[in-house]
């Protein structure tokens, strides 16, 4: 019975020991995010292999696993820049990125976890500045939005190659002027608009007066080449041709044939 403690000691112990080491050799993957292996005495982060993925897995007690996000994220920025024109603007983008899935070793070995800051701010920073420069402010204000976002992603996706980071896309929120250009900015544009606006008008007008001329211009010919074509022998043959429709008409009449000028009926109803 006395000996019972002494044996019962080393195995509860030895219990826990195992308990310890199976505490430190398992590793849990959450959703959506990759682990990177580091062999303490390996040679360091695993680079030739996968990540390791979803789920639970069980490592040796002496490695580490480096937990990283691996869908889409969102940085946010808020950077001022100056315009072609030396003025300062205030830019408000996000851009959408992910570290490389298979490339997570190479990644974690050269860059760490700390990527974020040390890559992809720096780099967006530098595009915005870069494009922002070729611009005047009407053109950042006005139309040329779109276009500095596009230029804006495709430098900064040009600095991060080989960065082991996918950059998916970036989004310019605001474009902040000084209320003073804003101001002026926004004159200019109301008062393009208020001529092209009254252009607009005279060239409808015009429009209207030519369309009056031709119309009285078709009249005025059509006039000159019946009048050319009634000469008076047409004349009398219209005026007899009516006598003769008139004549046949059951309505009351009375028809005096050679009485009128040139030679023309008169018609003369219910005398």
């Amino acid at each position: 019975m006395e000996k019972l403690p002494k044996i019962g000691l080393p195995i509860i112990i030895g219990l826990i020991v195992i308990v310890i080491l199976i505490g430190k050799s398992a590793v849990t993957v959450g959703s959506g995010q990759a682990g990177v292996l580091y062999k303490t005495f390996g040679g360091g982060v695993v680079t030739d292999q996968p990540p390791l993925g979803e789920g639970f897995h069980i490592v040796a007690p002496w490695n580490k696993v480096y937990i990283y996000e691996v869908r889409q994220q969102e940085l946010f920025e808020k950077m001022k820049v100056l315009s072609k024109n030396g003025l300062e603007i205030q830019i408000d983008a996000s851009a959408w990125y992910q570290p490389v899935y298979n490339d997570l070793g190479n990644l974690h070995q050269t860059l760490g976890e700390g990527y974020l800051q040390r890559v992809i701010q720096p780099a967006i920073r530098s595009a915005a500045r870069s494009v922002v420069g070729r611009y005047l402010p009407d053109e950042l204000y006005s139309t040329k939005r779109d276009a500095i976002q596009v230029e804006i992603y495709e430098e900064t996706k040009n600095i991060l190659t080989k960065q082991y980071v996918q950059l998916n896309e970036v989004l310019v929120r605001d474009v902040t002027l000084p209320p003073t250009i804003k101001e002026a900015i926004e004159r200019k544009l109301k008062q393009e608009q208020e001529s092209l606006e009254y252009e607009f008008r005279l060239v409808t007008a015009a429009k209207e007066a030519e369309k009056v001329i031709i119309e009285a211009q078709g009249k005025a010919d059509a006039n000159r080449i019946l009048s050319a074509s009634l000469t008076d022998k047409i004349l009398q043959d219209k005026g007899i041709e009516a006598t003769t429709k008139l004549s046949e008409s059951a309505n009351a009449k009375v028809v005096i044939i050679g009485s009128g000028k040139d030679g023309l009926p008169i018609i003369l109803g219910n005398q």
